[in-house]
């Protein structure tokens, strides 16, 4: 009913009806959803980072494209460099993603400075085995570098053993590092 005691009209009760239906809709919405209650995994961030040494075996084809660069060097060089790796994502279940740059110098052994950049993405078990992918630059060309290995831990010691495969147009180089890192939060 209006003011003077008319009956309002149907259509206008159904406008009511709806203003009210609508008004609901938006407080209803205005709510928390139950998908939004989802809670994350923490993602820490962890530095890995430390000195690096080992070999790297080059194919007959690798060894070619660096003396057509001038560079003489035996189908085994020393490596020495740093890792500078970062975790920045982990789960309750002890897998860690993880992003690392690899800078090494090589050829030390044989008075040859063969500089080498890697930067690799890739995944850290609970147990310490891991494996990653990524671009490496080196003065033999640009590749595709994929590397493997576990991570020994001895209390905040880490010691990393591992492999990496590097296949170019050149030729194959294989690499065995190890080194350590002190775990900091």
């Amino acid at each position: 009913m209006n003011r003077e005691g008319r009956r309002q009209p149907i259509a206008d009760r159904g406008a009511c009806t709806r203003t009210v239906l609508v008004a609901f809709l938006l407080a209803g919405a205005a709510s928390p959803l139950g998908a939004q209650t989802f809670i994350p995994p923490r993602a820490e961030a962890a530095s890995l980072s430390g000195p690096r040494f080992g070999v790297t075996v080059l194919s007959d084809g690798v060894v070619a494209k660096l003396q057509e660069q001038a560079i003489d060097v035996r189908g085994m060089v020393t490596q020495f460099g740093w890792q500078f790796e970062n975790q920045f994502y982990t789960r309750d279940s002890g897998v860690a993603a993880l992003h690392e740059w690899v800078v090494l110098l090589g050829g030390l052994d044989q008075d040859v400075v063969l500089p080498s950049l890697t930067w690799l993405v890739g995944l850290r078990t609970r147990d310490g085995t891991e494996f990653g992918v990524g671009p490496n630059v080196t003065p033999a060309g640009v590749a595709l570098a994929l590397a493997a290995g576990v991570t020994l831990r001895a209390g905040i010691m880490n010691v990393p053993v591992n492999i990496a495969v590097v296949p170019s147009k050149a030729g194959t180089r294989v690499s065995f590092l190890t080194g350590f890192s002190m775990r900091r939060r």
